[in-house]
Parts: structure tokens; C-alpha cells; sequence
């Protein structure tokens, strides 16, 4: 059995933007209905949902019948939390809140076996080598596996050359929400001030050959961070479809039966 290959990773390194969606909701069955939208990655956000392993287990599952590659983002940059999402089969991690080379490092560290990190060895009882039927897994799968780290923090911004610098460090993610609030501007990610940073990240990142990423619900900007040198951009998350679409569906009705009460008046 062959290792599978990283589409996620070989768009990155072909410069081909990538469109992505934030899975929150934490069930197979809403990601089988995102993976069938035709995003080119879809999220898995281990951080701020109650996303558990067995949960991201079945997304993955679900997620590889279809051509959407899957991003998977742990709670924290934990060695044991890394070792758990590669061992189910994992290929992209999007490691949160890095602010130093040093924490790059060791994000790099937890995703590679000995002697070039500190990765446990699961062998022939975990999913990523198939159970044991991927015989190279150990020595092939670091050329497929992609390490994403998120920036969102004036400390991240102001080692963003260093971390990009750190060997197996594969982009850079900007976390909006985080970074507006960290510079002063709480709920304020289209802030002009909070727009520049990014924009001045996305650049520097290019710079350092890295590939950059973000996450906004606003069509306009993410038009414009994409084309400002943005290769991963995510435009939604799957609470907020949910969320917004029944709120303008219960108003759009309500709406209507109020204007034919007020027809039927006259």
C-alpha cells in the first residue's frame, strides 16, 4: 500500500490559491456535507469546538471519499496532541498560537520521527500506516506531511521572519480575531490598523518563501488577501452558514407573512 499523497502540500508548493471552509460543528456527517461543496481543504478546528480524537477520526474518514483535502488544528502546540493527529492520519496540522522561532521548533519537532525530531512511534497499530501496510511509512511520510503555524499576536508578528526561517515550517497562518484584539481592537479584524498588519505579514511571508493563510467571512477581503499573496484562504465556517442562514430564513418568512397581512388589510 502506497502512502497517500498531499494535495494540500503540492498546491502550496505550485503556488495554486486554495479555497477553504472551518469545520466546527464536530460530526462526520456535516463534513461529508461540506465535502461535497468542492472547497479545496476543509478545516478541522480541534481548538475552539468540542471537536474530541474519535470525532476528528470520523472526519477524516469522511473527508478522504472526496477531493477536499483535510487540515486538522489541535488545541495547542502539544507534542501529544500533534503525535495523536498524525498517528490518525492527519497529513496537515495547523498548529495555534506561535510566537517564536523556538515554538516553530518544536511544532517541527513533534511532527518528525528520530533522529530529526521527537514523534512517536505508533507502527503498525495507528491509521497513518494504514495498520501497518504502508511499510516506509517512517522513512517517506515526512515529504507528505504539512506543517501550518498560526500568527495572531504582535509577539508572532514580530518573529515572523525567524519563524518562517525554521526548516519544516510549510506556511504561515494569520489568526484575524486574535491579532485584531492582541493590537488593541477587539472584534475589529477589518480594523485599517489590523488590516495593515496582515498585509504587511502576508508580504513578509511570501518574502521568506513560505506560503500564507487567513480565515475571513468577508468575500471582498478575502478577494483581496488572495490576491495580495494569500495561497490558503478559508471564506466560511460552518456555524456561522448554519447560524445566519436560519436567522435570514425565519426573517425572510416572517417578512413575507407580514406583507400579506398588511395586503390582505386593504
Amino acid at each position: 500500500m502506497q502512502l497517500p499523497p498531499n494535495a494540500f502540500k503540492r498546491a502550496l508548493a505550485e503556488g495554486r490559491p486554495q479555497a477553504g471552509y472551518w469545520l466546527s460543528l464536530g460530526n462526520a456527517y456535516s463534513a461529508e456535507v461540506a465535502a461535497g461543496a468542492g472547497y479545496d481543504w476543509l478545516l478541522i478546528d480541534g481548538e475552539h469546538s468540542p471537536i474530541d480524537t474519535e470525532s476528528m477520526l470520523a472526519m477524516l474518514q469522511t473527508i478522504a471519499a472526496y477531493p477536499a483535502s483535510a487540515v486538522l488544528r489541535p488545541a495547542a502546540n502539544d507534542r501529544m496532541l500533534i503525535k495523536r493527529a498524525l498517528d490518525i492520519g492527519a497529513q496537515t496540522l495547523l498548529v495555534p498560537y506561535v510566537e517564536t522561532a523556538e515554538e516553530a521548533a518544536h511544532a517541527v519537532e513533534s511532527m518528525r520521527y528520530p533522529p530529526r525530531g521527537k514523534r512517536g512511534v505508533g507502527g503498525a497499530t495507528v491509521r497513518a500506516t494504514r495498520f501497518g501496510r504502508i511499510g516506509n511509512y517512517a522513512q517517506a511520510c515526512e515529504a507528505e506531511l504539512c506543517l501550518l503555524v498560526q500568527v495572531e499576536t504582535r509577539r508572532g508578528l514580530d518573529n515572523l521572519d525567524a519563524i518562517a526561517a525554521v526548516d519544516g515550517v510549510d506556511g504561515i497562518f494569520i489568526g484575524p480575531a486574535d491579532l485584531a484584539t492582541d493590537l488593541g481592537f477587539p472584534g475589529q479584524p477589518s480594523h485599517p490598523q489590523v488590516l495593515q498588519a496582515i498585509e504587511d505579514a502576508i508580504d513578509r511571508t511570501r518574502a521568506n518563501g513560505k506560503a500564507c493563510g487567513i480565515l475571513t467571512l468577508d468575500p471582498a477581503l478575502a478577494r483581496r488577501f488572495e490576491q495580495r499573496g494569500c495561497l490558503f484562504t478559508a471564506i466560511g465556517v460552518d456555524v456561522v452558514t448554519l447560524a445566519r442562514g436560519a436567522e435570514r430564513q425565519l426573517e425572510s418568512f416572517r417578512s413575507q407573512g407580514a406583507a400579506a397581512a398588511q395586503a390582505a388589510s386593504y
